[in-house]
């Protein structure tokens, strides 16, 4: 494209479905899906929080996964739903680059706070004994805050890279909301330096935390064959099933996400597989396979059911 056709740009226009007689069924579902994630989310963190015996690492790394799950669907699907309800698919620039930071922010942030917790599951398995001494709560924070600052790096790497580009006229984005290789290739400049920085850190951080999580399992699995007790490596093993289910279903919609937009034209609907359907699954799996979780929730719901029950004079 010739110099000529760089031009300042205010506003990107956002896709999902083209045809009006869906929008307030679309509008229904996605509001629906949205209040039940952030619903579910709150209660796990106040099941946590209100909970002594709850107040261990393996717990409190749960509670920054599921504060982080509210706020990843949170820079996507509350735009979509004002864009819907006001007939409208624009979103500013600076809004776009805005949305793009906190939604690679938040991703990241799941991906790296899923591995730490891998480690917890393999310290509390493999080294029980050591468990309360190694993972006390300094380590623990420390954790949470190595994750917070690579991803606050990382996001702001590709949110710089993409403001040094110039756009055309094209600015149309499939998606729902701004993805950064949906924008990157709106780009009328060379987009060389930012399809390599993408690809390189794509590698890295979904590389690197995926190979930390079988990593960590792979150990666990073999502490729990030397075991003796039968009762123990089932005790064991459910420690971690509800982390193996999240895992499973994180990496699995990634790629499933993946798959489906190298056979056929992305629209964005592949992509509400991981940003919408693994945020908003989370709480059931960890309130449906943790005990722990299930027992004060239980407990919370009797409490607010009998308080409702009680009629002032």
């Amino acid at each position: 494209m010739g110099p000529g056709n760089h031009t300042p740009i205010s506003e990107f226009l956002l896709g999902f479905s083209e045809e009006p007689e869906l929008q307030p069924l679309i509008f229904g579902l996605f509001l629906s899906m949205y209040l039940i994630t952030v619903l579910g989310n709150l209660l796990i963190i106040l099941a946590i929080s209100s909970e002594s015996h709850l107040h261990t690492p393996m717990y409190f790394f749960l509670s920054k996964l599921s504060l982080v799950d509210i706020c990843f669907i949170s820079t996507t699907i509350p735009k979509m739903l004002w864009n819907i309800q006001t007939q409208s698919k624009v979103i500013t620039y600076e809004g776009c680059i805005t949305q793009m930071y906190f939604f690679l922010l938040f991703g990241g942030l799941d991906n790296f706070l899923l591995c730490t917790m891998a480690y917890d599951h393999f310290m509390a398995i493999c080294h029980t004994l050591h468990y309360t001494v190694i993972m006390n709560p300094w380590l623990s924070g420390l954790l949470v805050l190595v994750c917070w600052i690579m991803n606050v790096l990382n996001s702001l790497l590709h949110s710089l890279k993409v403001l040094q580009l110039s756009f055309c006229t094209d600015l149309g984005i499939p998606h729902f909301f701004c993805a950064l290789k949906q924008v990157v290739q709106l780009a009328c400049s060379d987009t060389f330096l930012n399809n390599i920085v993408i690809y390189l850190v794509t590698v890295l951080w979904g590389g690197v935390p995926l190979t930390g999580i079988l990593y960590s399992y792979s150990k666990i699995v073999s502490c729990i064959h030397g075991m003796s007790s039968t009762q123990g490596k089932y005790k064991a093993f459910s420690t971690c099933v509800s982390h193996l289910s999240v895992v499973s279903l994180f990496y699995g919609t990634i790629l499933g996400a993946y798959l489906i937009s190298a056979v056929t034209h992305s629209t964005g609907s592949d992509s509400v597989m991981y940003t919408v359907l693994t945020p908003m699954l989370n709480p059931f799996i960890y309130s449906l396979r943790n005990k722990d979780i299930n027992r004060t929730l239980k407990r919370f719901f009797w409490m607010v059911d009998k308080k409702g029950t009680i009629i002032p004079r």
